[in-house]
């Protein structure tokens, strides 16, 4: 049962229903990140310590000719979860300089369900075609503006959040397209050990999730409401029981 819902799935639920854009009424362009950014989050399930998952802005890149950028996410499980489920493993995406659509996604995992995933996202056939081990699935149609799960996070960041709008964008894993939705709920204050934030808390519809998370689920993010938009807080709460992401470390 743990297996089902391990915690890089409940990251990229969590990444795959997000970013600022569609209905937003304020949605203003900005840019919130540079490279040599790296963020680090503790994870909670219950009360006990599960693990940690880094995320990293690396230097602009070459893609295809043209100035992309390149970001990366590491997660791994502490000792304690490795019991019951091993994870290593890295996610890597790039998108265009203007961070509106994804170009490319990777991830590798050693595990105990390794992976070797590749999606390319073609923007002149308008599909993306999903690669495990160099073994490639039947291309699927995608729409303009498409992400990954993980850049979902910095295309969030570049707008502006007001409580009230609503957000919504397609996303792909490279094997399903789905049109998420998520409203900027309210702002909050939120306390991570010694630190205290002003937070705008963003919640997703998850009925426009069938398929990929059970009935009952839900999410909660607290993005910071300064110029930089941090995601600070990740509350989840799916079969299996509550788990909690927490910023602990950030560097810019």
């Amino acid at each position: 049962m743990f297996k089902r819902y391990s915690i890089p799935i409940i990251l990229i639920v969590w990444f795959m229903v997000f970013t600022a854009a569609g209905e937003s009424v304020a949605a203003d362009r900005m840019f919130t990140f540079e490279p040599g950014e790296r963020l680090v989050y503790k994870a909670k399930w219950f009360f006990f310590p599960a693990g940690e998952a880094v995320i990293e802005v690396l230097p602009i890149v070459s893609f295809n000719g043209k100035p992309a950028h390149h970001f990366i996410m590491s997660t791994s499980t502490n000792s304690q979860i490795d019991f019951f489920y091993k994870i290593r493993e890295q996610r890597e995406s790039f998108t265009d300089i203007q961070v509106t659509r994804a170009l490319q996604y990777r991830e590798k995992s050693t595990g105990d369900y390794p992976r070797d995933v590749v999606v390319l996202f073609d923007w002149t056939r308008m599909t993306a075609t999903y690669t495990n081990f160099g073994q490639p699935r039947k291309p699927v149609t995608i729409q303009p503006g498409t992400f990954d799960s993980l850049s979902l996070i910095f295309a969030i960041r570049n707008y502006r959040l007001i409580p009230g709008d609503v957000l919504e964008i397609p996303v792909t894993d490279g094997t399903n397209v789905i049109n998420a939705k998520a409203i900027v709920a309210s702002r909050e204050t939120v306390a991570i050990r010694d630190a205290v934030y002003d937070t705008l808390l963003v919640i997703p519809d998850m009925s426009r999730l069938d398929g990929i998370v059970s009935g009952g689920s839900s999410l909660k993010i607290w993005f910071t409401t300064d110029e930089r938009h941090v995601p600070v807080k990740i509350q989840t709460r799916i079969a299996v029981g509550s788990f909690v992401f927490e910023l602990v470390s950030a560097a810019f």
